[in-house]
């Protein structure tokens, strides 16, 4: 549909709305639970399939290689979210980002599916790719919705939170149960299926959306030469590979992505201190911004266990026998999500409770809080791990209880976090600034698999050493951002 007709069909529909929202929020709602259907769901068994053994169908590889993959994939998808911001905003508009971003993603976990190594690992290079084409411009477009802002786009975007965690519960579910009942490449189908659901339906109604990211961004320069280039060089590097010219080490290959996060974040940071003409004030707020970094990256390094080592204790060391039924591993993934679900509204309710009666936490705080529920699920992981090494399976009470812990670390921490880079960046670093919390997630998954490498199935007594030293990662960095609460709130200059 050109852009004549979607605008003269937007104003035909000037009042279309569900429940008082737009229905082109409907539209996104599905988008990105189906996406996240595939997302999670693929997630629940990737590491699992990577180090099964060869003969029950997997990859065979070591748990050290194979953590360096995950985290390398996991940290791709927010890397690649700054290039899909870009794409969209000079290329191709938001809604054509969505639809590029949704065949790559279908492409990618066919490519999974066919079960050779070398097309596996360019099927995860072009999932990445896709993610980050459809998830930052399906969040742009619902930002888009609602022009006025308001309590009316909060509200929205509660809506669409819900409909990532739907995807996030339902996926692990059904994928983790196909895969163990059918194998592996029938359960990196079904979210091949999931995610094609999701984009006839996008196509299918997107004109509810109306010119929301229908074109790219006005006065922004066309050119598609970044774009080739980078195409070419992946191309490049994927034809050396698979013909064995070309030998990659992933965890040579972690160790250095690590590296060049640091360094990038670093010259960034020192350029908005000491270059970029702000204020004393503004340059406070870096500071304040730089600390909040530094957490998140810890956060997501201990977080991201979640599907590498706390996936393969669920696999390896967990009683999953209900009744005479082997739960699959891949299906506990569900559980934090659905946490997410339950309490993202109680502890939201708080914060606006406690901010009411002027006794609202700065980040600082609720970054300190949510380190130290993250070090104390690992305390519990670092108990439940004890059994194992006297030769004992253990509960799935034992990862339920700490994803709950971990549940509400991630809400003291992650979206706080994105409110709180929003208000503190100088007006003309906005978008910059964003891109640098993605980087620290980015940064934070890579450095997960990194971490998980440290575990040695020969060798269980890793596992607990794992597990405690995360544990002491969360409760000093934690107690850390506690103590610098006071300092915070000065620096922040206002910024509430």
């Amino acid at each position: 549909m050109n852009q004549a007709a979607d605008a003269a069909l937007t104003a035909a529909m000037p009042g279309k709305t569900v429940f008082g929202q737009p229905r082109g929020l409907a539209t996104l709602f599905f988008t990105e639970m189906w996406e996240r259907f595939t997302y999670y769901g693929m997630r629940a068994v990737l590491i699992l399939f990577m180090v099964a053994a060869v003969e029950k169908g997997g990859l065979g590889l070591d748990d050290k290689t194979a953590s360096a993959v995950y985290g390398m994939y996991i940290g791709g998808t927010y890397l690649f979210g700054l290039f899909g911001g870009w794409v969209a905003d000079r290329l191709l508009g938001s809604q054509r980002a969505v639809v590029s971003g949704g065949l790559l993603i279908m492409a990618g976990n066919l490519m999974l599916a066919v079960g050779n190594t070398q097309i596996f690992f360019l099927g995860l290079l072009v999932i990445t790719v896709g993610v980050g084409l459809l998830k930052p411009n399906a969040s742009a477009m619902v930002a888009a919705l609602y022009p006025e802002g308001g309590s009316r786009r909060d509200a929205g975007f509660t809506v669409f939170y819900m409909g990532i965690n739907l995807g996030a519960t339902i996926g692990p579910l059904l994928v983790a149960w196909i895969a163990d009942r059918y194998g592996w490449r029938w359960g990196f189908g079904l979210p091949a299926v999931g995610m094609a659901i999701g984009l006839a339906q996008f196509l299918w109604t997107r004109h509810y959306l109306g010119s929301a990211g229908l074109a790219p961004a006005e006065g922004q320069a066309k050119s598609w030469k970044p774009v080739l280039g980078l195409v070419a060089a992946v191309a490049l590097i994927a034809v050396l590979a698979m013909g064995g010219i070309l030998k990659i080490n992933a965890v040579a290959m972690a160790d250095g992505a690590t590296w060049a996060m640091v360094v990038l974040g670093v010259v960034y940071f020192a350029y908005l201190l000491f270059f970029a003409g702000l204020s004393q004030v503004e340059r406070n707020r870096v500071l304040v911004m730089v600390a909040l970094v530094a957490a998140s990256v810890m956060f997501w390094a201990g977080y991201e266990q979640t599907g590498a080592s706390l996936n393969l204790f669920a696999e390896r060391y967990t009683d999953r026998n209900i009744l005479g039924w082997e739960m699959p591993a891949g299906v506990l993934q569900a559980v934090n999500p659905i946490f997410i679900i339950l309490f993202a509204p109680l502890l939201a309710a708080l914060w606006i409770a406690l901010g009411k009666r002027g006794r609202d936490f700065n980040a600082a705080a609720k970054f300190g809080a949510g380190l130290i529920l993250l070090g104390l699920g690992f305390l519990v992981m670092y108990v439940a791990s004890q059994y194992t090494l006297a030769g004992q399976r253990v509960l799935p009470t034992w990862l339920i209880l700490t994803y709950l812990l971990h549940t509400f670390a991630e809400l003291c921490l992650s979206p706080v976090g994105l409110s709180y880079m929003s208000k503190l960046a100088p007006p003309r670093f906005v978008g910059q600034v964003m891109g640098m919390w993605f980087l620290s997630m980015a940064l934070g998954s890579n450095m997960a698999g990194q971490l998980t490498g440290q575990y040695d199935a020969t060798h269980l007594e890793s596992l607990p050493a794992l597990f405690i030293k995360i544990f002491w990662y969360g409760v000093i960095g934690g107690a850390v951002m506690l103590l610098l609460t006071p300092l915070v709130k000065r620096m922040m200059a206002g910024v509430r």
